[in-house]
């Protein structure tokens, strides 16, 4: 979802969006585990957040997935904006397939995910996004995944590669730490986070993050999400 503009401060804006305008099972988290919904199930996630680089930016994301046979069919809606840039607002399909370890305790899991994106305000040239998940459960409380792919900027077609690791530890039925390192458009970044289990099926995340250099400084971001898990039935 990288975005182009000739504004020495846009880009800075544009990576902001990208590195946090991804979902998928992951919630907000940069890093996407190899899983996917079960049948008849969907998902509805949604998150906010601030990036400092040094501008302050906002930017929220509203996406929904449900399983159908063994694929998992998504759409999100992402908008950011800040007082030096223009609002961006994009949106476009997703697919995911787990082809290997959808069993609950299956060890090792790995995935496909492909992803569509166009600027809803200015049109051009769609984006997109492919990513190979892979999921090792070291053990019933630990996890830890790794992803590699390419991104695919919209209006100008170039295409970076992206590729990241993370731990996921359970640390109790209600809680869950991740920790991770990933990069993409060309900048690593660090997030630690939570997962907080409010209800049955229904969580909510929080995270840090630190990424750059951008433009000479470091962008610093601040993200809360929910999400909510539930039957077609």
């Amino acid at each position: 979802m990288k975005l182009h503009a000739p504004a020495p401060r846009w880009s800075a804006f544009a990576c902001g969006l990208l590195l946090v305008a991804e979902a998928g099972a992951s919630g907000h988290f940069d890093v996407d585990d190899a899983g996917t919904l079960d049948v008849d199930q969907c998902l509805v996630e949604a998150w906010a957040g601030r990036v400092r680089s040094p501008a302050t930016q906002g930017f929220q994301h509203l996406g929904g997935a449900c399983a159908v046979g063994r694929v998992e069919v998504g759409l999100n809606l992402d908008r950011a904006a800040s007082p030096d840039a223009a609002t961006v607002a994009s949106g476009g399909p997703q697919v995911k397939w787990t082809f290997l370890g959808r069993e609950p305790d299956a060890a090792w899991s790995a995935a496909a995910t492909l992803a569509a994106t166009v600027d809803l305000r200015h049109g051009g040239r769609p984006g997109g996004q492919f990513v190979l998940p892979l999921s090792w459960r070291v053990s019933e409380p630990l996890s830890i995944h790794v992803n590699v792919g390419t991104d695919w900027a919209t209006r100008s077609g170039v295409a970076t590669a992206r590729r990241g690791a993370a731990l996921e530890w359970a640390c109790t039925e209600g809680l869950t730490l991740i920790a991770e390192r990933h990069r993409a458009v060309d900048l690593w970044t660090s997030r630690l986070g939570a997962r907080i289990t409010i209800a049955p099926l229904t969580s909510i995340d929080v995270s840090v993050s630190r990424s750059g250099p951008v433009d000479g400084g470091r962008q610093r971001s601040v993200v809360i999400g929910f999400n909510r898990e539930f039957s077609r039935d």
